[in-house]
């Protein structure tokens, strides 16, 4: 096949012929043309489909077997509407809880993400569409994506940010990898030798495609040479002008554009590609088989975090009407934004899968509980403490340090977006200063809150009092907003500093008495029913591509958590988000807290099957939640080093859970934690043998449910190194299994380690060492209650 192609149409073969196509179809050799689709969640890119359960769900799942079975239903779903190449699944490191990308990918433990990640390969391709594992490597975050350079370690690249890529490559034999935006060591990954020649193509064997990321190629020599086989969407550098030139000069070999070419040839053989239709008319688009994978997706993901009092299941003889309140109830917010948004055909929203399955002795009240953010509107500002004169100074600078006088003063009634009079005359980028005073119209708490209009790299400052109460600093780009508790009357002094990217002003601010952010109706609704259902969370134009997301919730909604408690004690915090948030303001005031993540077309019939009691909540969190993001080990190193593009991962492998104990660290909930309806009970662990040599190691115990309901628990295996001769975290999961029980069944799991469980990378020899020693093998439910425990000595 290769053989019949001119130089210049093998070119064409390695960039995009479109947006979503990745090859133009060559009949000569019976290529056809190669569609690709955004994922993961779904078939995004050929119209509606169905929208599954986030990866980040799906990782709280700990189920391999329904990976590949969600990876099975996505495939027939691109067979439908023609797809070849599914873009997905990503892998990235669950770093941070901001990564506005979080809700795509498998969790902070790159043992777990491998695992999900190969079975879900796995089932995407047994339906010859070729998945792609993304984004290679460390992008970590949204936030200046294109520019961040991650300075890693060689041996927290080899242990933390390469495993998940390389059990997808090892164990899912995945055909396609998809290269990130951001530099690596100081080489955009597009580029990086390292990283695609000698690691991913050398030291892994991958034999597949690798293409770049959309618009992710910044050089189309040095990618050519470092390994990129096809630049996407378009041929923006990797193109007939600059390689041709490159190769009649030396600079690209002939060879080096055959691998390309045969890669993307050997993959339409093994696919089935060649000379065959891939669109499947016989599966429908709307696929009640697909619908019904989604369901399980939702449900074996959600995790129980708190239920004091054993609130749920709810008790439908008891309680006969149930008061929803909040944002996320409708309409339904199936997935995160961006690449990975799918335009769900018939969502469910929490408010409507409520509402149906009670029965007719049950009813469900609705409020949406917060008012339209962009409608809010502050009053109190005033030039003067005595408010004879209302509004604000605002003050335009040239300078960005606010030095010198101001180029325009006047006074405004209110910060807020931009008018056609507040476009700076000079084209400059502006620095602005509002100054005055906030006088509360009634005491209590005062809600000060940012409306923003997304713009890269915009920062502020609120300061009330003289406090720093609310800050941006360029990399989320979110609406936020901070309560303080304030008397009637009192003035006090207001500062708020922005600085903007642009010649315009992209953010709005206010203030107001924290009660009229609310509905009229939340609370009088919330004392009304015998329960309360809060949904708060994020949803597809706050938690997306392409910037990071806050760690509190969206303004106003802790607010109206605790609202909604006081009202009525008997409250059900439902969360949708793509990890962790704040919860130091308002956790110890509701007694149930589910997490949700983003739940997918049927995540409203799955939260009225948990709550009601239909299905037992088993799923376990794959990430470390962290009350306060101070106690994040990445709270120094998350954001860029000032004045450079450096993003210095100083954490190095203490990542999440694996920082525990570090300074005192604790989480709030820790990594594979959630709660059942039912309660179990690990026994009678054996690991063979003793004294590990290259034979594998079998770690043997017994799981009982002790409780009255059949529920699923997940048993986790963990390995402690005291032994190790560099710094190592205190225990490292290396196996899991979910396993089904039903009341008093008791069932022996063998989960088989091999030495790499073991090993640690060491940076003299370049590979994977086992410092001699004592190892301990730890088994239980959560990174934090290992109640099994058992010494082994490695040669």
């Amino acid at each position: 096949m290769l053989g019949k192609l001119t130089l210049e149409q093998k070119i064409e073969l390695i960039h995009g012929a479109d947006d979503m196509v990745l090859a133009p179809a060559m009949p000569q050799i019976g290529l056809p043309e190669i569609r690709t689709s955004d994922g993961p969640m779904g078939v995004r890119s050929w119209g509606p489909s169905t929208a599954y359960a986030a990866g980040v769900g799906l990782a709280a799942s700990w189920d391999t077997k329904l990976a590949q079975r969600i990876g099975e239903a996505i495939g027939r779903d691109a067979r439908a509407r023609g797809v070849n190449i599914l873009l997905g699944p990503g892998v990235n490191i669950y770093r941070a809880p901001m990564n506005g990308r979080n809700f795509e990918y498998f969790g902070e433990d790159p043992y777990l993400a491998g695992q999900i990640a190969a079975h879900y390969i796995q089932g995407v391709q047994s339906q010859n569409v070729v998945a792609t594992v993304k984004h290679y490597d460390a992008n970590n975050s949204e936030y200046d994506r294109n520019n961040i350079d991650s300075i890693i370690d060689e041996r927290t690249l080899r242990e933390i940010y390469l495993p998940a890529f390389e059990a997808a490559v090892k164990e899912g034999h995945v055909g396609a990898v998809m290269d990130s935006y951001n530099q690596i060591n100081g080489e955009h990954a597009t580029q990086n030798k390292f990283l695609n020649m000698d690691v991913l193509k050398k030291d892994w064997g991958f034999r597949g495609i690798l293409m770049s990321d959309w618009g992710a190629t910044y050089d189309g020599i040095a990618a050519a040479n470092a390994g990129l086989d096809v630049e996407m969407p378009s041929g923006r550098f990797m193109n007939a002008k600059t390689l041709l030139p490159a190769i009649q000069a030396d600079k690209v070999s002939v060879a080096t554009i055959d691998d390309k070419v045969r890669r993307l040839l050997r993959i339409a053989v093994i696919f089935r590609f060649i000379h065959n239709e891939q669109q499947d008319l016989t599966l429908p688009l709307y696929n009640p088989q697909s619908e019904s994978v989604a369901l399980e997706s939702s449900l074996e993901g959600m995790v129980l975090l708190k239920n004091e009092g054993a609130l749920l299941p709810l008790d439908l003889r008891r309680v006969h009407t149930i008061a929803v309140i909040g944002p996320n109830a409708y309409p339904a917010q199936p997935t995160g934004g961006g690449s990975a948004n799918v335009s769900a055909i018939a969502p469910v929203s929490f408010l409507t899968g409520l509402s149906k399955a009670p029965g007719p002795n049950t009813k469900v009240l609705w409020n949406p509980g917060l008012k339209v953010l962009q409608h809010i509107k502050g009053r109190g500002f005033s030039i003067d403490p005595e408010g004879r004169q209302p509004g604000l100074r605002q003050e335009e600078f040239d300078k960005r340090d606010y030095s010198g006088q101001p180029d325009r003063v006047k006074v405004v009634s209110d910060v807020d977006l931009s008018g056609p009079d507040d476009v700076h005359p000079s084209g400059k980028t502006l620095a602005v200063r509002w100054t005055g005073y906030y006088t509360p119209p009634a005491s209590g708490p005062q809600l000060f809150l940012t409306k923003t209009v997304r713009g890269d790299g915009d920062t502020y400052q609120l300061y009330v009092d003289g406090k720093l109460l609310l800050r941006e600093n360029g990399s989320e780009g979110e609406p936020q907003s901070a309560e303080v508790d304030l008397p009637a009357g009192k003035a006090v002094p207001i500062r708020f500093e922005y600085t903007s990217q642009v010649n315009i002003i992209r953010v709005g601010m206010v203030a107001l008495p924290a009660e009229e952010a609310l509905t009229p109706e939340a609370r009088k609704i919330a004392a009304r029913a015998e329960v309360a259902v809060v949904t708060v969370g994020f949803d597809s134009s706050t938690e997306t591509e392409g910037h990071d997301r806050t760690f509190h919730l969206p303004p106003g909604q802790e607010f109206l958590i605790k609202a909604v408690a006081s009202a009525n004690p008997r409250t059900v915090v439902v969360l949708t988000a793509g990890g962790s948030v704040a919860t130091s303001g308002w956790l110890n005031r509701v007694p149930v807290l589910l997490h949700t993540w983003y739940a997918g077309s049927q995540g409203g019939t799955a939260l009225a099957q948990v709550l009601l009691g239909s299905a037992n909540p088993g799923g376990k969190l794959p990430m470390s939640w962290w009350s306060r993001e101070e106690g994040d080990p990445t709270f120094n190193s998350y954001y860029l080093t000032p004045g450079s593009e450096d993003l210095k991962y100083s954490e190095g492998v203490f990542v999440g859970y694996r920082a525990y104990g570090i300074d005192g660290r604790k989480p709030e909930f820790p990594f594979g934690f959630g709660l059942s309806y039912s309660s179990f009970a690990f026994t009678h662990l054996t690991v063979t043998p003793a004294a590990a040599g290259d034979a594998p190691i079998n770690v043997t115990f017994e799981v009982t449910n002790t409780g009255s309901r059949a529920g699923a628990e997940v048993a986790q295996v963990y390995v402690s190194d005291p032994s190790a001769r560099v710094p190592r975290p205190e225990r490292e999961l290396k196996g899991f299994e979910r396993v089904v029980l039903k009341p008093g069944e008791k069932r022996q799991v063998t989960l088989r380690l091999d030495r790499r469980a073991l090993s640690r990378w060491d940076v003299v020899s370049h590979g994977w060492k086992v410092d001699p020693g004592k190892f301990v093998v730890r088994v239980g439910d959560s990174a934090e209650n290992t109640p099994l425990n058992q010494e082994i000595y490695a040669k």
